[in-house]
């Protein structure tokens, strides 16, 4: 293949879905990210290939399918069939679906796992030890938290049974430089996190290092819902080798069935949420160097969609439906709002309130209403029909300055998966154009005949302005911007390529009125409809009031003024956060107090994700004694505060210094 070529194949991959039930929104946002990236690509002229699909074997499924009365492939079948339609419900343009019972993925996984075996790679033994049913993931003890699974918190059952492994060593250094010396990780700030809980580097007193990473069990004989392995047909292939073969035998690796792992592979971006962010950080790697394979550009790492503090799920009765939603508000304003809200790396708070008002903000007041008020404008002074005439002015050099640098922004934004800035860069012009027709006051202009030419010039800007926005902004909401092309006259001018121009619709150009893109929602009324519908399927969209409420806690005794006197506050900025191992409430700070670096730990882990505290100033209590917890020594406490969600940090704004203090 030439290098032109090359150049132009992007692949991008969703996680498959684990179809233990029906999909929600947690679900929705990784399909949705991926497909606004894929578009992009294809409108930059990329040859794309996007894969999705469902990962469907494991003792989970073989157990919910026998609950049921049927077999473990009439199970997923079904759920399958629910996921396929919520993603055509959610316009998810995909190239690909793959399916793990897909007979030719069936017969590559077993080569690969064959080849792990020739090589020596994976050897026979017997594995005792914890195991967690619904992550389908095994835990030594040292491992677990509070004696429970440190991904899901739910229980882990004894098991012991003959099984194979797959030897972790051998790749452990090799992971360490992947993790922390290339960009392959996103965001980067989760290595750390990664590499002290996995790999546990040390250095004995000779300066040799070695790693903690233990063996992974890799086969299963207490159920058979699986992939056989073919020299020892009694086990069956452990889940995650299975699944994360997905990412090359869709592209025909070890099959016939297609012809593409050498365009499209290595993979640019596999994208997952954090719960999975392990095994496809350490162990997909380490597959592939066992196999000889090239490794993927990039893993993008996502929060949760959380609800009340929590994550999203089913068995807590908190999960939102994309169906309802989209019909009520349209799929593209759904889809703008989950990307809007969720940055690279950090979780996502949902609720009815805060994604009315994204609508109403950017998509009614924003966008919508720049739409619809320039077009109004233009037939009511002009019949519909600009004329040619120009007259600059005062104010446009700022507009179109905005205007030409935003696609370069947008692209830099794409290619580094941070979809929310994207965005957020896309309504600074929309937020521009808006004030534009306040500085201009073209109903002002419309009344002198002497300023037509002038009028002309400031609603063909306009236009322009929602051009180059709505082009960029097809690839995230690819439904209504070809309702905006329509409405300002841009038909074949709204091109990825023109959209870093300036000055490309015809001067002439006609438009074309049409109904309110995004009408506005009343947020109370909306709310209680809301959770009527979501009452009425036993599903609590919004918390109920009283759970809400929050009891003020009690006074404590008065102190005499001296006593608080004693009390030294101070600010600090988050220069690193981690969690503590083994520990589920701690967080690690890293803190430049303004003298040098201060470690303090705080029982908040439930609370954060610690890639939204680094970098932010927050308070703290210099002058307690330390204090050694889980063996590392604390000097202070970080100053908290209780909200009806839990506790929130206590942040000071950024023009105070490190080192300043709180009187």
């Amino acid at each position: 293949m030439c290098k032109e070529c090359e150049k132009k194949t992007f692949y991008i991959t969703t996680p498959i879905y684990y179809p233990s039930g029906n999909p929600h929104i947690g679900h929705t946002y990784t399909t949705v990210a991926c497909d606004s990236i894929a578009r992009y690509k294809r409108m930059q002229g990329y040859d794309v290939m996007f894969l999705t699909g469902t990962d469907e074997h494991g003792q989970k499924i073989e157990e919910k399918a026998k609950e049921r009365g049927i077999t473990p492939k009439q199970y997923v079948d079904e759920i399958v069939e629910i996921f396929k339609k919520l993603w055509k419900y959610m316009n998810i343009d995909y190239d690909r679906y793959i399916r793990t019972t897909d007979d030719y993925h069936v017969e590559s996984v077993q080569k690969i796992f064959n080849t792990l075996y020739e090589k020596g790679y994976i050897y026979k033994g017997a594995y005792k030890g914890k195991y967690c049913t619904p992550c389908e993931s095994f835990w030594t003890e040292s491992q677990l938290v509070d004696g429970k699974c440190p991904e899901c918190g739910r229980e882990v059952i004894e098991a012991e049974e003959e099984a194979y492994f797959f030897k972790m060593a051998p790749f452990a250094e090799r992971i360490e430089k992947l993790l922390t010396e290339t960009d392959y990780l996103r965001p980067k700030t989760r290595a750390t996190e990664l590499v002290n809980n996995f790999l546990q580097p040390s250095v004995d007193e000779n300066g040799n290092k070695t790693y903690g990473l233990e063996d992974l069990c890799v086969s299963r004989t207490s159920f058979t819902w699986g992939i056989p392995v073919t020299f020892d047909t009694k086990h069956v292939v452990y889940v995650w080798i299975d699944a994360l073969s997905n990412y090359i035998t869709a592209l025909g690796y070890g099959n016939g069935a297609h012809d593409d792992y050498g365009k499209y592979w290595p993979a640019d971006v596999h994208m997952v949420a954090k719960d999975i962010m392990r095994f496809h950080a350490i162990i997909w790697p380490a597959m592939l160097m066992g196999i000889e394979e090239p490794l993927p550009k990039h893993l993008a790492v996502h929060g949760w969609i959380t609800f009340n503090g929590q994550k999203m799920s089913k068995s807590l009765g908190n999960v939102v439906d994309p169906f309802i939603l989209g019909e009520r508000y349209g799929v593209d304003a759904i889809r703008y709002h989950i990307m809007r809200e969720m940055a690279l790396g950090a979780d996502s708070s949902f609720s009815n309130e805060i994604m009315i008002n994204r609508i109403n903000t950017d998509l009614a007041n924003g966008l919508g209403n720049l739409v619809s008020r320039t077009v109004a404008m233009i037939d009511k002074y002009f019949g519909g029909t600009l004329p040619t005439d120009r007259e600059e002015g005062e104010f446009d050099a700022d507009l179109i300055g905005i205007a030409t640098a935003l696609r370069a922004k947008v692209d830099n934004y794409v290619e580094n998966t941070q979809l929310n800035l994207a965005l957020e860069e896309i309504f600074k012009l929309v937020s521009r154009a808006n004030k534009y027709i306040d500085e201009t006051t073209p109903w002002i202009l419309g009344k002198d005949e002497t300023k037509r030419a002038r009028l002309a010039t400031v609603l063909y800007n306009l236009l322009e302005a929602i051009r180059v926005a709505s082009t960029l902004l097809s690839a995230f909401m690819p439904t209504t911007m070809p309702k905006v092309f329509e409405q300002i006259g841009a038909g074949d001018c709204a091109t990825y390529e023109n959209a870093g121009s300036f000055g490309v619709l015809p001067l002439d150009v006609t438009v074309h009125r049409g109904e309110a893109l995004f009408p506005r929602i009343d947020v109370d009324k909306e709310i209680d409809e809301l959770n009527a519908i979501y009452k009425n399927k036993e599903l609590a969209a919004e918390p109920a009031e009283e759970e809400n409420a929050f009891e003020l806690p009690e006074h404590k005794p008065e102190i005499a003024f001296d006593d608080f006197e004693k009390v030294e506050l101070r600010v600090a900025k988050v220069l690193a956060c981690e969690k503590v191992k083994k520990s589920k409430k701690l967080l690690k700070f890293t803190l430049d107090d303004g003298e040098g670096e201060r470690i303090i730990l705080s029982g908040i882990a439930e609370y954060y994700d610690p890639e939204e505290l680094v970098g932010k100033n927050i308070a703290y209590v210099a002058n307690l004694a330390p204090r050694k917890m889980m063996g590392i020594e604390s000097r202070g406490m970080i100053l908290s505060a209780e909200s009806g969600e839990g506790l929130k940090v206590v942040t000071i704004d950024d023009s105070i210094l490190p080192g300043g203090s709180l009187v």
